[in-house]
């Protein structure tokens, strides 16, 4: 039953009823994982996320980038590619902003080409879309935070702002609020 509202809410998508958010409302109802399979890629949030990753940037699961950053503290690059209200509540340690709404003019000069980048926004999607920007440009190794800053938080690790360590996330707006399911709602 979920794999047929799965590719029921992909053809959605396609029809351009995704702006309506009702398949949000839906996909929502629909998260218990079946008996006997993992968690990772098979609740609601997993199957979502597989609407809507193109999957042309390679994905970093968030333990794995957690280990990466503690192992080794600055040898990833990290890009945060929301908007500046969301950024500005909170962010992954020493992340760096990208605004996704001029991403597509920017050459990212300033990025260095010798490190690890891994890009992450919300969920992932606008994320994804900068990946494939850098890759473009020549970067190599590029990934994309699975299941973005909800992930991240949802999991269990940290998220900091101008005063340092926060409970607060932006959830983008209220119908991708329901798969934020730790930390403090807020909006600007």
């Amino acid at each position: 039953m979920l794999n047929r509202l799965v590719h029921k809410l992909a053809w959605l998508r396609r029809t351009s009823l995704v702006s309506s958010g009702l398949w949000l409302l839906a996909l929502g109802a629909c998260g218990r994982e079946r008996q006997g399979e993992p968690a990772r890629n098979n609740t609601a949030y997993d199957q979502l996320l597989k609407t809507l990753y193109r999957n042309t940037v390679p994905l970093m699961q968030p333990a794995q980038l957690a280990a990466t950053l503690q192992a080794k503290p600055g040898g990833v690059v990290l890009l945060d590619t929301r908007t500046p209200e969301e950024y500005r509540i909170s962010h992954l340690q020493g992340a760096r902003f990208v605004d996704f709404g001029t991403f597509e003019k920017a050459e990212f000069r300033d990025v260095p080409r010798d490190r690890p980048v891994v890009v992450y926004c919300s969920v992932g999607y606008r994320s994804e879309r900068v990946g494939e920007r850098l890759r473009a440009l020549g970067f190599r190794d590029v990934r994309n935070l699975y299941g973005g800053i909800f992930q991240w938080v949802n999991d269990g690790y940290p998220v900091f702002n101008a005063q340092g360590r926060t409970d607060e996330v932006h959830p983008y707006s209220v119908l991708w609020s329901p798969w934020l399911k730790k930390g403090r709602k807020v909006y600007e």
